[in-house]
């Protein structure tokens, strides 16, 4: 084989590879974007217990107020409603006992200090 012929070869299979490389790419490229889909809690916003126990509580003082006014319009009895809302405040109490031990957590002091006792802080 004369050497122009195998210089023209070489070109020629070294453009084939480019153009096959090339060609991969776009196919991937293409099955990137038409064929994966992102999965719904990538999307989603992270939320701490911070965050779910605030919403709990929102939700039981709403369902307090709600209470209320159904029992001002006659659809509770006394005693259902004091059963009612005996159980939506002992929750309630729970969720913010919550909320004020994991914020009590997140609160950094300065190396060194203590917390001050309950019966000093009154003073």
């Amino acid at each position: 084989m004369p050497l122009p012929t195998l210089a023209a070869s070489l070109v020629a299979s070294t453009d084939w590879l480019a153009l096959g490389a090339c060609l991969a790419l776009a196919v991937a490229t293409l099955v990137f974007l038409f064929f994966i889909q992102a999965d719904a809690s990538d999307l989603a916003p992270h939320r701490t217990s911070l965050d779910q126990l605030l919403e709990r509580r929102d939700t039981l003082y709403d369902n307090l107020r709600d209470l209320r006014f159904e029992r001002r319009s006659g659809k509770y009895s006394e005693g259902d409603f004091e059963a009612m809302k005996t159980a939506l405040e002992n929750e309630a109490a729970l969720v913010l006992a919550e909320i004020e031990r994991v914020t009590e957590s997140q609160v950094r002091r300065p190396l060194g200090a203590r917390p001050v006792p309950s019966d000093r802080r009154a003073q």
